[in-house]
Protein backbone atom coordinates (compact mmCIF):
# COMPACT_ATOMS: atom_id res chain seq x y z
CA UNK A 1 0.00 0.00 0.00
CA UNK A 2 1.48 3.66 -0.67
CA UNK A 3 1.47 6.18 1.74
CA UNK A 4 -1.52 8.35 0.00
CA UNK A 5 -3.49 5.47 0.44
CA UNK A 6 -2.32 4.74 4.00
CA UNK A 7 -2.95 8.38 4.52
CA UNK A 8 -6.19 8.70 2.90
CA UNK A 9 -7.90 6.06 5.11
CA UNK A 10 -6.26 7.10 8.13
CA UNK A 11 -7.49 10.84 7.76
CA UNK A 12 -11.16 9.22 7.13
CA UNK A 13 -11.16 7.11 10.23
CA UNK A 14 -9.94 10.06 12.40
CA UNK A 15 -12.89 12.15 10.68
CA UNK A 16 -15.26 9.59 11.36
CA UNK A 17 -14.36 9.78 15.31
CA UNK A 18 -14.74 13.58 15.24
CA UNK A 19 -10.91 14.24 15.45
CA UNK A 20 -10.21 17.84 14.80
CA UNK A 21 -7.84 17.97 12.19
CA UNK A 22 -7.56 14.39 10.75
CA UNK A 23 -5.34 14.99 7.80
CA UNK A 24 -2.64 16.78 10.01
CA UNK A 25 -2.58 14.38 12.59
CA UNK A 26 -2.72 11.42 10.07
CA UNK A 27 0.63 12.91 8.89
CA UNK A 28 2.17 13.41 11.93
CA UNK A 29 1.36 10.04 13.16
CA UNK A 30 2.46 8.53 9.79
CA UNK A 31 6.24 10.49 10.00
CA UNK A 32 6.70 9.57 14.01
CA UNK A 33 5.76 5.83 12.19
CA UNK A 34 8.55 6.54 9.67
CA UNK A 35 10.72 8.39 11.92
CA UNK A 36 11.16 11.31 9.98
CA UNK A 37 10.08 14.62 9.95
CA UNK A 38 6.66 15.38 8.26
CA UNK A 39 7.71 17.54 5.32
CA UNK A 40 10.18 14.60 4.57
CA UNK A 41 7.02 12.58 3.96
CA UNK A 42 6.60 13.21 -0.13
CA UNK A 43 9.60 11.87 -0.65
CA UNK A 44 8.39 8.25 0.12
CA UNK A 45 6.19 7.84 -3.10
CA UNK A 46 6.21 4.25 -3.50
CA UNK A 47 5.40 1.03 -0.94
CA UNK A 48 8.91 0.22 -1.15
CA UNK A 49 9.92 3.23 0.41
CA UNK A 50 8.08 2.70 3.52
CA UNK A 51 10.59 1.53 6.40
CA UNK A 52 10.18 -1.76 7.41
CA UNK A 53 6.79 -2.66 9.99
CA UNK A 54 5.65 0.85 9.15
CA UNK A 55 2.11 -0.43 8.22
CA UNK A 56 1.29 -1.64 11.80
CA UNK A 57 2.94 1.11 13.50
CA UNK A 58 0.58 3.47 11.52
CA UNK A 59 -2.42 1.19 12.24
CA UNK A 60 -1.97 0.94 15.99
CA UNK A 61 -0.96 4.85 16.27
CA UNK A 62 -4.51 5.66 13.69
CA UNK A 63 -6.28 3.04 16.43
CA UNK A 64 -5.45 4.97 19.70
CA UNK A 65 -5.86 8.46 17.45
CA UNK A 66 -9.55 7.27 16.87
CA UNK A 67 -9.88 7.02 20.62
CA UNK A 68 -9.19 10.72 21.15
CA UNK A 69 -5.76 9.57 22.49
CA UNK A 70 -4.18 13.01 22.28
CA UNK A 71 -1.81 12.96 19.34
CA UNK A 72 0.62 14.69 21.36
CA UNK A 73 0.70 11.60 23.72
CA UNK A 74 1.17 9.44 20.94
CA UNK A 75 4.25 11.23 19.59
CA UNK A 76 5.79 12.07 23.13
CA UNK A 77 6.09 15.64 22.20
CA UNK A 78 4.46 19.02 21.71
CA UNK A 79 5.61 22.02 19.98
CA UNK A 80 5.23 25.12 21.45
CA UNK A 81 6.81 28.53 19.70
CA UNK A 82 10.52 28.22 18.41
CA UNK A 83 10.67 24.96 21.20
CA UNK A 84 9.35 21.46 21.55
CA UNK A 85 8.92 19.58 24.95
CA UNK A 86 8.24 15.84 25.76
CA UNK A 87 4.86 15.52 27.23
CA UNK A 88 2.39 12.34 28.18
CA UNK A 89 0.29 11.38 30.63
CA UNK A 90 -0.06 13.42 34.25
CA UNK A 91 0.91 16.52 32.44
CA UNK A 92 -1.07 19.38 30.40
CA UNK A 93 0.09 19.93 27.02
CA UNK A 94 0.96 23.27 25.74
CA UNK A 95 -1.59 25.09 23.30
CA UNK A 96 -0.84 26.81 20.58
CA UNK A 97 -3.48 29.74 22.39
CA UNK A 98 -1.01 30.44 24.67
CA UNK A 99 1.45 31.49 21.72
CA UNK A 100 0.23 34.71 22.42
CA UNK A 101 1.33 35.44 25.32
CA UNK A 102 4.66 33.98 24.78
CA UNK A 103 4.53 36.35 22.03
CA UNK A 104 3.87 39.20 24.39
CA UNK A 105 6.53 37.91 26.97
CA UNK A 106 9.69 37.83 24.36
CA UNK A 107 8.23 41.40 23.10
CA UNK A 108 9.15 42.81 26.78
CA UNK A 109 12.50 45.01 27.02
CA UNK A 110 13.94 43.50 30.15
CA UNK A 111 17.42 44.47 31.78
CA UNK A 112 20.02 42.26 31.50
CA UNK A 113 20.25 39.28 33.52
CA UNK A 114 16.60 39.64 34.24
CA UNK A 115 14.56 37.66 36.97
CA UNK A 116 11.72 35.79 35.07
CA UNK A 117 9.06 33.35 36.92
CA UNK A 118 6.86 30.99 35.11
CA UNK A 119 4.34 29.96 37.48
CA UNK A 120 1.81 26.60 37.13
CA UNK A 121 4.73 25.52 34.49
CA UNK A 122 3.26 22.14 33.38
CA UNK A 123 5.55 20.63 31.22
CA UNK A 124 7.67 23.84 31.39
CA UNK A 125 6.97 24.77 27.65
CA UNK A 126 6.89 29.24 28.50
CA UNK A 127 9.90 28.84 30.98
CA UNK A 128 11.72 27.01 28.14
CA UNK A 129 10.99 29.55 25.55
CA UNK A 130 11.94 32.11 27.57
CA UNK A 131 15.29 30.69 28.62
CA UNK A 132 15.57 30.02 25.00
CA UNK A 133 14.72 33.76 24.26
CA UNK A 134 16.98 35.52 27.18
CA UNK A 135 20.16 32.59 27.89
CA UNK A 136 21.39 34.40 30.82
CA UNK A 137 18.30 34.80 32.83
CA UNK A 138 17.41 33.63 35.77
CA UNK A 139 13.61 31.36 35.08
CA UNK A 140 12.24 30.16 37.79
CA UNK A 141 9.68 27.40 37.19
CA UNK A 142 6.52 26.59 39.41
CA UNK A 143 4.28 23.71 39.79
CA UNK A 144 2.88 21.97 42.64
CA UNK A 145 2.67 18.16 40.55
CA UNK A 146 5.42 16.15 40.48
CA UNK A 147 4.32 14.19 38.03
CA UNK A 148 4.82 17.61 35.95
CA UNK A 149 7.92 18.53 37.38
CA UNK A 150 9.77 15.51 36.18
CA UNK A 151 8.68 16.37 32.70
CA UNK A 152 9.73 19.89 33.12
CA UNK A 153 12.87 18.60 34.44
CA UNK A 154 13.38 16.51 31.18
CA UNK A 155 12.64 19.60 29.33
CA UNK A 156 14.72 22.44 31.14
CA UNK A 157 17.49 20.18 31.59
CA UNK A 158 20.96 22.30 30.80
CA UNK A 159 19.24 25.48 30.50
CA UNK A 160 19.70 26.59 34.35
CA UNK A 161 15.98 27.25 34.71
CA UNK A 162 15.18 26.79 38.69
CA UNK A 163 12.29 24.49 39.21
CA UNK A 164 10.21 24.82 42.44
CA UNK A 165 7.74 22.29 43.76
CA UNK A 166 4.87 25.14 45.32
CA UNK A 167 1.49 25.88 45.49
CA UNK A 168 1.02 29.47 44.22
CA UNK A 169 -1.80 29.75 46.80
CA UNK A 170 -0.06 29.29 49.84
CA UNK A 171 0.15 32.89 51.28
CA UNK A 172 3.60 34.72 51.82
CA UNK A 173 5.11 32.16 49.25
CA UNK A 174 9.25 32.91 48.63
CA UNK A 175 9.27 35.77 50.16
CA UNK A 176 12.97 36.23 48.35
CA UNK A 177 11.49 37.08 45.71
CA UNK A 178 9.50 40.15 46.93
CA UNK A 179 10.04 43.27 44.52
CA UNK A 180 13.09 40.73 42.52
CA UNK A 181 11.08 39.72 39.41
CA UNK A 182 11.25 41.51 36.30
CA UNK A 183 8.80 39.34 33.97
CA UNK A 184 5.90 37.18 35.36
CA UNK A 185 3.93 34.98 33.25
CA UNK A 186 1.39 32.42 33.63
CA UNK A 187 -0.58 29.59 32.35
CA UNK A 188 -2.88 28.46 35.62
CA UNK A 189 -5.74 26.31 35.83
CA UNK A 190 -8.90 28.46 34.80
CA UNK A 191 -11.77 26.37 33.90
CA UNK A 192 -14.53 26.92 35.66
CA UNK A 193 -15.82 23.42 36.83
CA UNK A 194 -17.98 21.38 35.72
CA UNK A 195 -17.18 23.02 32.10
CA UNK A 196 -17.58 20.16 29.42
CA UNK A 197 -14.17 19.31 27.44
CA UNK A 198 -13.26 17.37 24.50
CA UNK A 199 -12.32 13.74 25.02
CA UNK A 200 -8.23 14.39 24.75
CA UNK A 201 -8.44 17.30 27.28
CA UNK A 202 -11.36 15.58 29.56
CA UNK A 203 -9.71 11.97 29.39
CA UNK A 204 -5.84 12.58 29.73
CA UNK A 205 -5.03 16.17 31.08
CA UNK A 206 -5.06 16.35 34.56
CA UNK A 207 -8.11 18.05 36.04
CA UNK A 208 -5.79 19.70 38.74
CA UNK A 209 -4.13 21.79 35.76
CA UNK A 210 -7.64 22.41 34.19
CA UNK A 211 -10.26 23.37 36.39
CA UNK A 212 -10.14 26.74 38.94
CA UNK A 213 -12.92 26.70 40.95
CA UNK A 214 -16.30 27.46 40.52
CA UNK A 215 -15.56 30.95 38.78
CA UNK A 216 -12.38 29.93 37.07
CA UNK A 217 -10.52 32.25 39.31
CA UNK A 218 -9.15 30.97 42.32
CA UNK A 219 -5.60 30.60 41.10
CA UNK A 220 -5.82 33.80 39.01
CA UNK A 221 -6.66 36.15 42.18
CA UNK A 222 -3.48 34.19 44.04
CA UNK A 223 -1.31 35.02 41.23
CA UNK A 224 -2.06 38.89 41.04
CA UNK A 225 -1.02 39.07 44.65
CA UNK A 226 2.20 37.10 44.51
CA UNK A 227 2.63 39.45 41.23
CA UNK A 228 2.14 42.97 43.51
CA UNK A 229 4.60 41.57 45.87
CA UNK A 230 7.32 39.79 43.72
CA UNK A 231 7.35 42.41 40.56
CA UNK A 232 9.85 45.36 40.60
CA UNK A 233 8.37 48.71 39.65
CA UNK A 234 7.76 49.02 36.77
CA UNK A 235 7.69 45.20 35.99
CA UNK A 236 5.17 43.45 33.87
CA UNK A 237 2.49 40.12 34.26
CA UNK A 238 0.83 38.27 31.71
CA UNK A 239 -1.62 35.89 33.04
CA UNK A 240 -3.67 33.83 30.71
CA UNK A 241 -7.66 32.78 31.60
CA UNK A 242 -10.96 31.24 30.00
CA UNK A 243 -12.24 33.24 27.27
CA UNK A 244 -15.26 33.76 29.14
CA UNK A 245 -13.27 35.53 32.08
CA UNK A 246 -11.17 38.24 30.44
CA UNK A 247 -13.27 41.16 32.79
CA UNK A 248 -12.58 39.10 35.93
CA UNK A 249 -9.26 39.09 35.48
CA UNK A 250 -8.83 42.54 34.65
CA UNK A 251 -10.77 43.33 37.84
CA UNK A 252 -8.53 40.57 40.00
CA UNK A 253 -5.52 42.88 38.97
CA UNK A 254 -7.62 45.94 40.55
CA UNK A 255 -8.13 43.94 43.53
CA UNK A 256 -4.90 43.24 44.24
CA UNK A 257 -3.66 47.10 43.85
CA UNK A 258 -0.76 48.51 42.62
CA UNK A 259 -1.30 47.84 38.78
CA UNK A 260 -1.18 49.90 35.61
CA UNK A 261 -1.87 49.64 32.42
CA UNK A 262 -4.06 46.53 32.79
CA UNK A 263 -4.71 45.14 29.25
CA UNK A 264 -6.52 42.56 28.12
CA UNK A 265 -5.65 40.17 25.02
CA UNK A 266 -6.25 37.81 22.60
CA UNK A 267 -5.43 35.08 21.17
CA UNK A 268 -4.40 34.05 17.91
CA UNK A 269 -7.87 33.29 17.22
CA UNK A 270 -9.15 36.24 18.12
CA UNK A 271 -10.67 34.99 21.27
CA UNK A 272 -9.95 36.60 24.84
CA UNK A 273 -6.84 35.00 26.33
CA UNK A 274 -4.73 36.60 28.68
CA UNK A 275 -4.43 40.02 30.22
CA UNK A 276 -1.26 41.82 31.24
CA UNK A 277 -0.36 44.10 33.66
CA UNK A 278 2.63 46.28 35.27
CA UNK A 279 3.24 47.00 38.27
CA UNK A 280 3.86 50.43 39.70
CA UNK A 281 5.63 51.94 42.32
CA UNK A 282 2.84 53.94 43.89
CA UNK A 283 -0.13 52.92 45.24
CA UNK A 284 -2.66 55.79 43.48
CA UNK A 285 -5.68 54.80 41.51
CA UNK A 286 -5.59 52.19 39.28
CA UNK A 287 -6.10 52.74 35.34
Amino acid sequence: MTLRRHLDDATAMLAEAGVGSPRVDAELLAAHAAGIERGRLALLTRPADLPAGFGDRFDNLVAERAKRVPLQHLIGTAAFGAVEVAVGPGVFIPRPETEALLEWAVAQRLPPDPVIVDLCTGSGALALALSTQWPSARVIAVDDSPSALSYARRNLAGTGAELVEADVTTPGLRPDLDGAVDLLVANPPYIPDGVPLEPEVAAHDPAHALFGGPDGMVVIHAITALAKRWLRDGAQCGIEHDDTTSSQTVDAFGTAGGFAEVTPRRDLTGRPRFVTAMRRADEAEVT
